[in-house]
């Protein structure tokens, strides 16, 4: 079973340098995303996997929580350690947290 965590924790584990890695699609990302965060959409999940380290903590985003636990359950069972943020970005922003826009993980909003 995947785990979640809220916006609060997940805050908190942000500041503490933990990676992220957003599941939505390019232009979701690009309208507005968590500063840092890498972009893997869902569905390149299978191919592109190596690219997360499966012993280090990762949060997985999306829009609000939903597909991040599927991304999360996926990746669970394949002995990655994830967690999906509950709320999503969609959370993040309407919370006040700084966002990036465009195509690259940085430019804070």
């Amino acid at each position: 079973m995947a785990s979640t965590t809220d916006l609060h924790a997940f805050a908190s584990a942000l500041a503490d340098g933990s990676p992220v890695v957003d599941v939505r699609e390019p232009d979701e990302y690009a309208d507005a995303h968590v500063p840092g965060a890498r972009l893997i959409p869902m569905g390149q999940l299978p191919d592109r996997a190596g690219e997360i380290d499966p012993a280090t903590r990762t949060y997985l985003i999306c829009k609000s929580g939903g597909r991040s636990l599927r991304a999360a359950e996926y990746l669970t069972g394949r002995g990655f350690d994830v967690v999906s943020v509950d709320g999503g970005t969609d959370g993040w922003v309407a919370q006040g947290h700084p966002y990036a826009t465009g195509p690259e993980p940085g430019v804070v909003r």
